[in-house]
Parts: C-alpha cells; structure tokens; sequence
C-alpha cells in the first residue's frame, strides 16, 4: 500500500528492497548527497490484533496510531506536498517508510537505509507521530540481552531440589535488578519479559528472559553490561546440571550532534514557526543509526497523544497540521 502511495504521488525509483523498507526520490536540481527522510512501518502488536480506530471527542484510538501510522501518513503527506506543489529542494529527498524500529527489530530498516544511500545522503529526518514539538539530536546506548537457563527438570513432589531453569533464572534476574545506576548520565535498565516451564507441578527444564539496557554514556552502557556478564556468569557456575547463556538480540549504538548544528537549528526554526514549543530529548529512535555513523540526524514528532504500545493508544489530531508543516 505505501508502495503504491508512493508511486501514485509521482516519487522516482519506487522500490522495496528485501526486508520490506519502500523507497521513493524525489530528484533534486543539483547532485547528491541529498536528504532521507523517514517513519518506521512496524508496531509493538502482534499481526492479530485488531486495529480498527475510534473517535471519541477530540481523540482518536487505536493501536499503533500514533507510533507510528500517524508519522507514516506525515511522511506521504510530505511527499505528496512536494509534488503538489513542487516546493524547491535543491538536492533529492529520499522517503523511506522503513521496518524494524520497534522491540527486537534493532532498527534494521535504518541500517539497510543508510548502508544503501549513505553516498547518496548528508541527512537524515525521522519522523514519529506524537511528541510534537519534541526533538531528538542525542542518540542514547541500547544493548538487550536474551538470558537462558537450562536444567534437567521433573515433577514437582517426586524430583523436589532438582534445580529448576525458571528458579535460577528468577534469581538471577533478583541479582540484575540490585544493580545500582546512575541518574546522571541517565542509565537505565528493564526486564521486559520471562517466560519458560511447561505446568504448575513441572520443575521447568528452560526458561529465558529479555533484559534491556540504556544509557547516556557509552562508558556507563559498557559498565552496566559488564556487571550483568559477571552475575550471568556467577549464575552459571553455580549448579553443575545447570546451563546459563546470554545472547545480544539488540545492540542500537548512541551519537549525537550539537544543538548549534544547522539541522537542529533548522528543527528548532521551524518548530518556532507553528508555534511550538521545542522539548529536547535524549531518546532511542532511527536517528541512532546515521548519528552512530557520523551523519547528522534528528527525530521529530508530528502531533500529541498518548497510551503509546497500549491498546487505546490514540491522538489529538489537532496539531497534526501543524507538524507536518513544520517537515516542509
């Protein structure tokens, strides 16, 4: 759908390349490097869920409206006013509507993006649906770890003392949440979900869990996952029959450009000229990738809302004007 969008609005070499981003360009009057401007495709819920949308007064519900349909119409809707109107861009825009920004998807749409521009680009917008007047131009660290443990097992009355995965693993994770971080620079750390066993009266044989970790600092990320490795590997040697491993299932990098830096002066102006006020924000978006690599990059929103990865997550459309004029 966005692909045809996309071609029916007029953008040159429509594509999808093989993980599902969709590209378009519109052509600028001098050479490269030009501009990518993007909005991430995926939600947090699952591909059942029902995402029929509701109005109820000045809000519109429905999941994943604001992160991120609502940044995908912005993007089309930016495409569209350049065609339209054939506003001037001296150098060509790439629209990239990409995939992967959400949970486990360790922004691989913004890694695919970059890797095939990067010649062709020397910016980089993304765009999210809510949190207008906020912008991002610091990258924080996400590493995200996915623990297991292994065990033999049983029946609960009958192998009693037999070591459970399930029981190591809540330990662990008892240990992991001991850890002391600091406020400044901001670090932070979050067990997302645990699961494992097979019924109430089986000693689970495997059970796992997915640890995320965040920090301002690239030193205070490395501190903090290296306490995690020494306590996962203090949980290891603790049993004989007992298997514990980690996997890194996320690893988004942390950068950061000036907030003199023409593009965020750029974003600030014209915030400022709808009449918004500007909210900067450390934060994990798109804009790690190209700020990881050294390409200037911001993150900004289009509208407010709220409930974001819930069910009745919605928006105000109101300023949904308002911030897709601040993009042209």
């Amino acid at each position: 759908m966005v692909r045809r969008r996309m071609a029916d609005i007029g953008l040159h070499d429509v594509e999808i390349d093989t993980i599902g981003n969709v590209y378009g360009r519109r052509p600028g009057r001098q050479p490269d490097p030009g501009l990518l401007v993007s909005a991430h495709l995926d939600t947090v819920f699952p591909r059942e869920t029902d995402l029929a949308i509701r109005q109820a007064g000045s809000r519109v519900y429905g999941p994943g409206i604001g992160d991120n349909s609502t940044g995908v119409a912005g993007l089309l809707h930016l495409a569209q006013a350049f065609q339209e109107f054939d506003l001037p861009n001296s150098r060509a825009i790439w629209f990239v509507a990409n995939v992967g920004e959400e949970g486990l998807g360790d922004l691989r749409g913004m890694r695919a993006a970059v890797e095939r521009l990067r010649s062709s680009i020397a910016a980089v917008i993304a765009i999210e649906g809510c949190d207008f007047g906020t912008l991002h131009h610091q990258a924080i660290g996400v590493r995200r770890y996915r623990i297991e443990a292994s065990a033999p097992g049983g029946h609960s009355w009958g192998n009693y003392g037999t070591p459970s995965a399930i029981h190591v693993l809540t330990r662990l994770a008892a240990r992991i949440t001991s850890i002391e971080v600091p406020r400044s620079p901001r670090t932070t750390y979050n067990i997302g979900m645990i699961s494992g066993g097979t019924s109430v009266n089986t000693i689970a044989q495997h059970a796992s869990m997915l640890l995320d970790m965040r920090s301002a600092s690239a030193a205070m990320l490395t501190d903090l996952t290296t306490q995690v490795d020494r306590l996962i590997r203090i949980a290891a040697a603790e049993y004989s029959d007992v298997q514990v491993s980690s996997e890194v299932v996320g690893d988004r990098p942390s950068g950061e450009i000036a907030r003199d830096h023409p593009l965020v002066r750029a974003a600030v102006a014209a915030y400022h000229h709808v009449g918004a006020n500007v909210n900067f924000q450390q934060s994990s978006t798109d804009a790690n990738i190209p700020l990881s690599q050294g390409i200037p990059a911001v993150c900004v929103g289009l509208t407010d809302g709220g409930n974001a990865h819930r069910l009745d997550e919605y928006i105000l459309p109101a300023n949904f004007g308002r911030g897709s004029r601040r993009c042209c």
